[in-house]
């Protein structure tokens, strides 16, 4: 398997600059490898992380994130199970940025299974930078605003910090 996930590097980089902590227990996810999957421990806290993809017809970028059951059946990621965070990087050209969800926002977007839903096994981001969306879009790119940071150039450290951290 190859260890040189571009995502890696972008998640490396990006805990670098906002602490002086190292990712542990790093596992590539060989289930969900074409978006890159890994899982990895940074302070008591675990996360799992996905590259996502541009697609030629739909606006935003889609990613892919589901487990095999016992029966070897694709299954959405459920919330007991879960890591405490997910990243979904984006790298398109000189576009980068990460979305850094907190399995709660999942868990009440419906996203992974609960109580409540069923759960996604993929999904569409919309980074801050895609406009001319249709409603349904905007409304997704509403709440996922909040977890998103643009780290094309300058970026906001004290806005990432917390989406790690917190």
């Amino acid at each position: 398997m190859n260890n040189t996930y571009i995502s890696k590097k972008l998640v490396s980089s990006t805990i670098n600059t906002i602490s002086n902590l190292a990712l542990t227990n790093f596992k590539i996810d060989n289930l969900n490898f074409d978006y890159e999957g890994f899982t990895f421990e940074l302070d008591k806290l675990t996360f799992k992380s996905r590259l996502a993809k541009k697609t030629p017809k739909k606006k935003g970028y889609f990613v892919a994130f589901w487990q095999k059951n016992e029966s070897n059946e694709n299954i959405p990621f459920d919330y007991d199970t879960i890591e405490d965070k997910l990243i979904i990087n984006i790298i398109d050209n000189e576009k980068i940025g990460q979305f850094i969800f907190p399995k709660n926002i999942l868990k009440e977007k419906g996203v992974i299974t609960s109580n409540k839903s069923k759960g996604k096994m993929a999904m569409r981001v919309y980074p801050s930078w895609v406009s001319n969306l249709n409603t349904t879009a905007k409304g997704t790119q509403r709440w996922q605003t909040k977890y998103f940071v643009d780290l094309s150039n300058d970026f906001n450290q004290e806005k990432l910090y917390p989406l790690y951290f917190r």
